[in-house]
């Protein structure tokens, strides 16, 4: 069973989705903070100062709170910053994976074409008629006609 487990755990493509799954959760954290560090204060900046962490509907008059953690606790509110962010990150790591898939794509040998299928009985049977009556020599007098 253990020998079992090891073909399992090791064969090629349970192996390299556990790779992958482990690399798009580090890939998603740099994104993130890329997202939150870098393009977002940029976004405000050219927003004239709108601090998208705390932006937010609320959609309850017993919410009172300026920042989104302590709205929330009031009551429901809609997080429009906190969502321009997860679509900023989406739009980047679909990005960066359509790259990656060119790429992939790119480095991909062409399989060769697949060989033409076999003739049929009949076909063989045509083409042998046809290389008969080709071999054969034509009469003098159908050559006339």
């Amino acid at each position: 069973m253990l020998e079992e487990f090891k073909k399992f755990a090791f064969k090629g493509n349970a192996f390299d989705l556990a790779i992958g799954v482990i690399m798009a959760g580090a890939f998603g954290k740099i994104v993130d903070g890329i997202v939150t560090l870098l393009i977002l204060p940029i976004i405000s900046i050219l927003t004239q100062g709108v601090n998208f962490d705390n932006l937010f509907i609320p959609l309850s008059s017993a919410v009172t709170a300026t920042n989104l953690a302590d709205a929330q606790k009031q009551g429901a509110v809609l997080g429009l910053g906190a969502m321009v962010g997860i679509i900023i990150n989406f739009l980047i790591i679909a990005f960066v994976l359509l790259q990656l898939v060119k790429a992939s794509n790119r480095f991909k040998k062409a399989e060769p074409p697949a060989p033409p299928p076999a003739p049929s009985a009949s076909e063989k049977l045509l083409a042998e008629i046809r290389d008969a009556l080709a071999g054969a020599k034509v009469p003098a007098a159908a050559k006339k006609k």
